[in-house]
Order: structure tokens, then C-alpha cells, then sequence
């Protein structure tokens, strides 16, 4: 079963803001700080198939910080 993202403005992995220029009308038209980012592909690839490429990572989690989630998602990256 596919899980669909609703808001992506929140990290899939923690839920806390993604910090993504692109999900926020107001700044939707300046590149988002992840395109400046060296992120781990092993960090993307350990998403599941159904929220990947959904909405970006938050800082945190696109560095490979241990923070704790912001709710329980029942998803563990």
C-alpha cells in the first residue's frame, strides 16, 4: 500500500521542517539549500519507495544527524 505525502514542507524521515524554499509559495522561486548539499545516497536510497522524491530532507536528517522524530511515523530510514 502507497502512502501519499501531504505536506511537503516536513521532512519524511522526522516530520520537523524540511527548511525547502521550493514547498513554501513565499519562496518558491529561490533554490532550495539542498541543492548546495552533498547528501549521502545511502540516506535516500534507506526511504522507502513511497515517500522518496516526495519532499526533501531537513538539514538534520540530510546530514545524517540522530534527532528525535517529531512524531512517530512508524518509518525508520
Amino acid at each position: 500500500m502507497t502512502t501519499a505525502m501531504t505536506d511537503t514542507r516536513l521532512c519524511p524521515v522526522c516530520g520537523f521542517s524540511n527548511q525547502c524554499s521550493l514547498a513554501d509559495p513565499r519562496t518558491a522561486d529561490q533554490p532550495c539549500w539542498c541543492f548546495s548539499e552533498n547528501i549521502d545516497p545511502a540516506l535516500l536510497a534507506a526511504l522507502p519507495e513511497d515517500i522518496r522524491n516526495q519532499a526533501c530532507l531537513c538539514p538534520r536528517c540530510a546530514l545524517g544527524v540522530v534527532h528525535k522524530p517529531a512524531f512517530d511515523s512508524g518509518r525508520r530510514p
